[in-house]
C-alpha cells in the first residue's frame, strides 16, 4: 500500500516537472524568437505614420546591410515612434545624426526601415539616442511615389497582375525575332512620320479652332436641332395625310404617263404647229408691256365717255340695220394682217409722226393718248382718227375707213368734253 502511494507521487511530481520543463522550453523558445538573449542598441524613430506594411522584427539597413530589426511599433500624438534593434557591431559605424525611410522591399513587399548616412558624419549612436524622419526632398518624392502607387496596387490585384505577366510571358516566348522585326518596322515608320509632325501639330491647332468655332455655333446649333424636333413631330402627326398625298401623287403620276405616251405625237404636232405663233409673238413680245398699260391708263377714260361710275349721261350709240353685204367669199374675204415695220410703243406725248406735242396746261400725259387726263389724246393723231372713225361711222352710214381724216378735228373735241363755239 505504502509503495503504491509512493509510485503515484512519484508519477505526479514527474506530470509537476514536465509541464514546467514545457512552459521553460516554450519562454526560452519566445525569448530566443524575440532576441532577448542577444545584444543590441535600441534606439528611437519617430516618424510622422508608419504605413500597413511595417511590421514588427521587420529589417533595418544601412546602405543595403541588414543591421538591426524593428522591435517595437507604438502610436504617438504626432505619428509613431518605433524601437529599432541595431547590431552592437554594425552600430559602431552609424553616426548619431543618420536618418530614416520607410520603404518597401517590392511592389508587393512589406516595408523596411532604410537608414541614411549623411555626411559629415556626427558622434557614434548609442543606446536610447532618436533617430529622425529622412525629410530630403528625394525622400518625400519616393514615399509620395509608393503611398500614391498603393491604390493602384490595391485596385490591380497582384495575383491578376501576376496572371497577366505570366500570359504576356508565354505569349512573346520564342518569339523575339518577330518582335525585332516589328520594332525596326515601328522605328522605320515613326522616321518617316516624324517629317509630318508641323504639319500635324497645324492640323490639331486648326481643330483647336474648328471645335471653338463649333462650340459658339453649338447653342444655335441646339436650337435648331429643337426646331427641328418639332417639324419632325408635326410630320409625323400629319403621316396619314402624307400617305394619302403620295397615293394621290402617284395616281396623277400615272395618269400623266398615260396621258403624255397616248398623246405623245398630238403633243409633238402641236408644238411644230405654234412655232410660228410663238415666234411671231415673242417677236412683238416688247410691245406687250405698252400695250397692256396702254389699255390699263385708257380705262378711266373710256369710264368718263361710257358715264360709268358716275351721275353725267355717256356716250350713245345709234345702231342702224344696213344693208346686207353678201355671205363669206374664200379667196376673197380671207382676213390677212399686212401691218408690218415690228413691234412699237408710242411715248407719252409724242406722236409717231409729227413730233412732239405738249399737253394741256396743268393736266398729265396719257401714255397712249397723249393729252388732260382723261380726254382722247393728241389732237389728230392717228390713234384719236381711227377711234373718231369708229365712233363716227356708224351715225353717218359709212365705212370707218370712209371718214374724212379731218373729221377728227371737229368731233375730236366734242368727245373729249371740250367746250366748241362755231362762228
Amino acid at each position: 500500500m505504502r509503495k503504491e502511494r509512493r509510485q503515484k507521487y512519484v508519477r505526479r511530481t514527474a506530470g509537476v516537472f514536465f509541464l514546467a520543463a514545457m512552459l521553460a522550453f516554450v519562454s526560452l523558445s519566445v525569448a530566443i524568437y524575440r532576441k532577448e538573449f542577444v545584444s543590441s542598441v535600441s534606439v528611437t524613430l519617430k516618424t510622422d505614420r508608419v504605413g500597413n506594411q511595417l511590421h514588427v522584427a521587420s529589417e533595418v539597413k544601412a546602405r543595403g546591410v541588414v543591421v538591426g530589426e524593428v522591435r517595437e511599433i507604438r502610436s504617438s500624438a504626432s505619428g509613431a515612434e518605433i524601437t529599432l534593434a541595431l547590431d552592437p557591431d554594425k552600430s559602431e559605424k552609424l553616426p548619431k545624426n543618420v536618418s530614416a525611410l520607410l520603404i518597401p522591399k517590392t511592389l508587393f513587399g512589406e516595408r523596411y526601415v532604410q537608414l541614411s548616412i549623411p555626411e559629415p558624419r556626427g558622434p557614434r549612436i548609442a543606446e536610447g539616442d532618436v533617430i529622425s524622419q529622412d525629410r530630403s526632398a528625394n525622400a518625400i518624392e519616393l514615399e509620395k511615389v509608393y503611398d500614391d502607387l498603393l491604390p493602384v496596387l490595391k485596385a490591380v490585384q497582384p495575383q491578376k497582375l501576376s496572371t497577366t505577366l505570366t500570359a504576356v510571358s508565354t505569349a512573346l516566348r520564342d518569339r523575339g525575332d518577330q518582335l525585332g522585326d516589328t520594332l525596326v518596322t515601328a522605328a522605320d515608320y515613326l522616321e518617316r512620320f516624324n517629317p509630318s509632325l508641323p504639319e500635324l501639330n497645324e492640323n490639331i491647332r486648326d481643330l483647336a479652332d474648328v471645335s471653338k468655332l463649333y462650340g459658339d455655333i453649338a447653342p444655335d446649333l441646339l436650337d435648331s436641332l429643337t426646331d427641328s424636333a418639332v417639324t419632325l413631330q408635326t410630320v409625323a402627326e400629319k403621316k396619314p395625310d402624307l400617305g394619302a398625298l403620295y397615293g394621290q401623287v402617284t395616281d396623277s403620276s400615272q395618269d400623266v404617263t398615260t396621258f403624255l405616251r397616248n398623246n405623245k405625237e398630238n403633243i409633238i404636232r402641236l408644238a411644230v404647229d405654234s412655232r410660228e405663233s410663238l415666234e411671231l409673238a415673242a417677236a412683238y413680245s416688247p410691245s406687250f408691256p405698252c400695250t397692256l398699260k396702254a389699255m390699263t391708263d385708257l380705262k378711266p377714260a373710256m369710264d368718263k365717255v361710257l358715264g360709268a361710275g358716275t351721275d353725267e349721261p355717256g356716250m350713245h350709240v345709234t345702231a342702224s340695220v344696213t344693208e346686207d353685204r353678201g355671205g363669206y367669199l374664200p379667196g376673197v374675204d380671207d382676213p390677212a394682217y399686212t401691218a408690218g415695220g415690228g413691234p412699237k410703243c408710242y411715248p407719252s406725248g409724242v406722236a409717231p409722226t409729227t413730233g412732239t406735242t405738249a399737253a394741256p396746261t396743268g393736266s398729265p400725259a396719257h401714255p397712249l393718248l397723249p393729252g388732260a387726263s382723261g380726254e382722247l389724246g393728241l389732237p389728230n393723231s392717228p390713234q384719236e382718227r381711227e377711234l373718231i372713225s369708229t365712233l363716227v361711222a356708224p351715225q353717218i352710214g359709212v365705212a370707218p375707213g370712209d371718214v374724212a381724216p379731218w373729221s377728227s378735228v371737229l368731233v375730236g373735241p366734242l368727245y373729249r368734253g371740250t367746250e366748241v363755239t362755231l362762228r
